[in-house]
């Protein structure tokens, strides 16, 4: 039997995403980014159906190691770099690329931990000033790491935007330029264009390109779905009605009895709630697909249930399928009804919720 909540993941769409990154980058090579269990869809489920790509990046070592131990000979870079010796000779052991961000960084390298040497990429802060060196500092930081044996030359370079998800904001304008300044005629391959700039900023495109929430379907502008980009969505969430009851005029619903009936009408109940990822905070309205037909959500979600208004003349009964978000009922406007993004939706679905693969 089908269980109450599921998520189906059609893996097709994974490689018709990857070609649409190299129509919208087809001189560059690409790094998939796979980061957070492939973005809730499975770590290892997501790099052998991306097995095309041309290298992974990850966020954490850990990542990079269970790749290597599932048999993925790609290039896997980890996005986070590392903090410490053992780090480091982690790296170093499995053949993952880390990103250099910061002094203490070199600090390790200079004392020569471990034997193997190692590709890196040296990260520019270009104005999201969370991770990377300053253009100021970055001259002197790249000498040091030509002049480290233990790291494999030439030195990649790199660098992350803050706003390329607003086409009508020019910071990123403004890294792309400051990025170019500061590496002219420094050696190595560069990398700046993450979703939103492969889709939005042509001129971020360079040697590698960074695709990520793309790859799974998803819109990263507010203001678009993945489908209006030319994108299939991957993930789709799915559960069944448990029981379909009258409600009369008056009657409230759910905890805090939030949501009051003012027409006669027929409710669902649907076995899926934030226990399972779907989010607490979405609002009265928020749409939901019962056999293919457009309802509201009503009341608050609970953790194992939530509530439709089927309307008064309803044949829906329980059994019947439901759709949380999918196909023809966009994560992006689930998100929008939330006041969430996209990313935490189909990250945040839970463990108790199976994965089937389409």
């Amino acid at each position: 039997m089908t269980p109450a909540a599921y998520a189906e993941l059609n893996l097709g769409a994974l490689q018709h995403n990857l070609d649409r990154v190299h129509s919208c980058a087809p001189d560059a090579k690409v790094m998939a980014v796979i980061k957070a269990n492939g973005y809730g869809h499975g770590l290892i489920r997501i790099a052998e159906a991306l097995k095309n790509a041309d290298a992974f990046a990850v966020a954490r070592v850990d990542e990079g190691i269970r790749l290597r131990k599932a048999g993925f000979s790609h290039r896997i870079t980890v996005l986070e770099g590392f903090t410490c010796a053992e780090e480091l000779q982690k790296l170093q052991h499995y053949q993952l690329d880390a990103v250099v961000h910061c002094l203490t960084q070199l600090d390790i390298f200079e004392t020569g931990a471990g034997q193997q040497a190692i590709a890196i990429w040296l990260k520019l802060d270009t104005g999201m000033n969370r991770l990377g060196f300053r253009a100021e500092e970055f001259s002197a930081v790249y000498q040091r790491l030509i002049d480290c044996p233990l790291i494999k030359q030439p030195v990649n370079l790199m660098t992350h935007f803050a706003s390329a998800d607003d086409i009508n904001d020019d910071k990123t304008l403004k890294q792309i330029s400051l990025f170019e300044q500061t590496v002219a005629g420094l050696s190595g391959e560069c990398s700046l264009a993450n979703s939103a700039a492969i889709l939005g900023w042509k001129s971020s495109l360079s040697d590698w390109v960074r695709p990520g929430i793309m790859l799974y379907g998803i819109s990263p502008f507010p203001d678009a779905t993945g489908q209006q980009l030319g994108l299939k969505p991957v993930m789709s969430l799915h559960s069944r009605l448990i029981a379909v009851k009258p409600i009369e005029v008056g009657d409230t619903v759910g905890y805090g009895g939030s949501w009051r009936c003012e027409t006669s009408t027929t409710l669902g109940i649907v076995a899926i709630g934030y226990g399972d990822g779907y989010p607490r905070y979405a609002k009265a309205g928020t749409p939901v697909l019962i056999n293919g037909r457009r309802v509201p959500l009503i009341g608050r979600v609970s953790m194992d249930m939530l509530t439709v208004d089927l309307g008064v003349h309803s044949d829906a009964k329980p059994g019947d399928s439901v759709t949380l978000w999918g196909e023809y009922l966009p994560v992006e406007e689930i998100a929008l009804w939330a006041d969430t993004i996209p990313y935490t939706l189909v990250c945040g679905v839970t463990q108790r919720v199976q994965l089937v693969e389409k």
